[in-house]
């Protein structure tokens, strides 16, 4: 398993811990959507949550809530946010 396909995993276990979601990591897909019509379900607490957990277990930061909608799509664009992040800290 990749890098990538890691951090997927350690990002889906994340959310169903600290988001107490009905499901298994493994039942929630990389593309799926968070929030809207066929996704999984999140709401705005969800989102806050989700905001803290980012920042304690990745020091991703979210500015504001453009880059929050940007962000928090689904699994994949969590993951180029958290490597985006690691990219840009180990450049500095």
């Amino acid at each position: 398993m990749d890098k990538t396909e890691v951090l997927k995993q350690r990002i889906k276990t994340l959310m169903v811990e600290n988001l107490m979601l009905q499901m298994k990591a493994e039942e929630i897909k990389d593309d799926q959507a968070l929030f809207g019509p066929g996704s999984l379900g999140l709401d705005s607490v969800d989102a806050l949550q989700l905001v803290v957990a980012l920042d304690k277990n990745f020091g991703l930061k979210i500015p504001t809530p453009a880059a929050a909608k940007d962000i928090l799509q689904n699994v994949n664009t969590i993951v180029a946010a958290v490597q985006n992040r690691a990219a840009a800290e180990g450049a500095s």
